[in-house]
């Protein structure tokens, strides 16, 4: 029976370990650089949380994270939810796990009163996309991911 259940902080290093091994399978393991100290702040620290997280267990073992945040339309005037990772160990993928993850964030979404839900895929994880569109996921292919990071956002911001 797969059990959900909201992220607690001793859950940090179970969802830093459910972090690096996702990043292993979209194939940029020595992109992570988060810690655990890194993720207890953002999710747990004092200021206002950057992030939050639900476990998903089946008999008590943990066995899937979905980390989300909120993100804003100016075009609807309300808030969204985005899916940073949804992750499922291989040996619990095809128990229902990603569909219980991403079902309990839609009711998150709702619950919480956003208009949208959305995430981003690697065009070539062919099997999420497929699992994605069954789920009712509409690719935005019209759209472009830009992003500014290190020594450019550093010049970007006049700093170098």
């Amino acid at each position: 029976m797969i059990t959900l259940r909201n992220a607690e902080p001793a859950d940090v290093p179970q969802i830093l370990r459910f972090v690096k091994e996702l990043a292993e399978y979209e194939r940029a393991a020595d992109k992570v650089v988060a810690t655990e100290a890194l993720l207890h702040e953002a999710m747990f620290g004092d200021d206002r949380p950057a992030a939050e997280a639900v476990m998903a267990e089946i008999d008590g073992a943990p066995v899937g994270m979905a980390l989300f945040f909120h993100n804003f339309s100016t075009w609807t005037g309300w808030r969204g939810l985005y899916l940073e990772d949804l992750y499922v160990t291989p040996a619990a993928r095809g128990a229902g796990v990603g569909t219980a993850l991403l079902r309990h964030l839609a009711g998150i979404a709702l619950d919480r009163g956003c208009t949208r839900f959305e995430w981003a895929v690697l065009d070539w994880n062919e099997p999420a996309i497929q699992f994605y569109r069954a789920m009712g996921a509409v690719s935005m292919d019209e759209w472009r991911v830009n992003r500014v990071s290190g020594d450019a956002l550093a010049r970007l911001a006049g700093e170098r």
